[in-house]
């Protein structure tokens, strides 16, 4: 399976959270970082979630 990095982000550039997880598809990984997200309170803060080659899954700035 694909992996995949989320991280998130105060203003202040502090890490709030980075973490690697596998998913089926970029569709998938999408649903997942999102859980995350709102699992751990960052789902209004900076963040991304990018697939192994760089691509660019989910963005909030």
């Amino acid at each position: 399976m694909p992996t995949y990095t989320l991280t998130a982000f105060e203003r202040d550039g502090e890490k709030l959270l980075d973490e690697t997880f596998e998913a089926a598809n970029d569709e998938e990984a999408k649903k997942i970082g999102e859980q995350k997200l709102r699992e751990r309170g960052c789902l209004d803060k900076t963040h991304r979630c990018v697939n192994a080659s760089g691509k660019l899954i989910l963005f909030r700035r």
